[in-house]
């Protein structure tokens, strides 16, 4: 192991975890790590987490744009594709494009600048869905391995978002995993390369398709995953934890 990857942040299994992108937040609950915007969140708060024992993750789409970004002219017309049917302000994008690795490059220096101690990657799974683009799991595993040895080289961690089919060929180049609904729709064991790596899976449950909770927990814990539950709008308000 590099002594730059020997100096990152570890996370482990079974730790404490939440992801916040929207109001009311509620950054006074105390988890081991948290997920968080940095559009909405500066060195002052990020660093006082950090100071309090909290290990601050940052989200990036990788694999589409949102219109409200302020890069958002910075993406070329022909890497922007089709739009996704439930977020109107949301485009997917090209991942094979030349201009995309510096644009990512660049939002992650702004997660290092503002604190954060890894990426929270989201969209990887662009390729499985209508993009407007001819994209494939290989190109899905080159992009995200590239994005891995550029946050690895910025001395950040990098997560594997959903992209369940993708979870073999990364989970050597990937530090934890973030995903969701795995419980309810059982592929929660797609990413056992990851426990057996001794890297920890997160997994978030929504309360709106959610019916045992408590039942859940109970394989949760068994296999060593963290899981939430939480509303959809993903705010500091609804959350409760199998611990």
């Amino acid at each position: 192991m590099s002594i730059l990857l020997a100096s990152l942040v570890l996370i482990e299994i079974g730790e404490s975890f939440d992801v916040q992108y929207t109001e009311p937040y509620r950054l006074d609950r105390k988890v081991q790590t948290l997920v968080l915007d940095a559009d909405e969140f500066g060195p002052e708060t990020v660093l006082g987490l950090r100071a309090a024992g909290t290990k601050v993750m940052c989200y990036v789409s990788v694999g589409t744009l949102e219109t409200y970004r302020a890069d958002f002219d910075a993406f070329p017309a022909k890497a922007i594709g089709k739009g996704l049917p439930d977020w109107p302000e949301e485009r997917y994008i090209d991942i094979r494009h030349k201009a995309i690795l510096p644009l990512m490059e660049q939002r992650f220096q702004k997660c290092k600048d503002a604190g954060f101690e890894g990426i929270s990657p989201d969209n990887m799974d662009v390729y499985a869905n209508e993009s407007g683009f001819d994209l494939s799991e290989a190109d899905a595993v080159a992009y995200v391995t590239a994005l891995a040895q550029m946050a690895h080289g910025m001395g950040l961690l990098i997560g594997h978002k959903n992209a369940p089919d993708l979870a073999g060929a990364l989970s050597a180049q990937l530090d934890f995993v973030i995903t969701e609904s795995c419980w309810k729709w059982d592929f929660c064991d797609a990413y056992q390369s990851y426990t057996e790596a001794g890297k920890p899976i997160f997994d978030i449950e929504y309360t709106d398709d959610f019916p045992d909770f408590d039942a859940a927990c109970l394989r949760a814990r068994e296999v060593g995953i963290s899981m939430i539950l939480k509303a959809r709008d993903l705010t500091g308000e609804t959350y409760q934890s199998c611990r």
